[in-house]
């Protein structure tokens, strides 16, 4: 069953407050929080009356919490080949 992945990108503030309640009804509060919804008219109604505001994309099936921030973690820089053992006293 495939979802939509949306994510909040512009800020509601100054919109009118029909704008506002669709973002509120979708559960998106804050810039870049993403959430997952079946793909079914209602929610494209939804995202339509918020295009400006919100990324849609189509994808399989949902992540978990977990998968997405560790999708953000970033790529550290460097890779640990082997850990060096504790060092000796002579």
């Amino acid at each position: 069953m495939p979802y939509f992945r949306i994510t909040l990108l512009r800020s509601a503030i100054g919109l009118p407050t029909k704008s506002t309640g669709v973002l509120k009804a979708l559960g998106l509060r804050k810039r870049m929080a993403t959430v997952y919804y079946p793909v079914t008219p209602d929610v494209a109604g939804q995202i339509l009356r918020v295009k400006e505001l919100v990324d849609v994309a189509e994808v399989d099936e949902p992540l978990t919490r977990a998968e997405m921030k560790e999708r953000r973690r970033p790529d550290p820089g460097y890779f640990v080949e082997k850990r060096g053992g504790a060092l000796k006293k002579l």
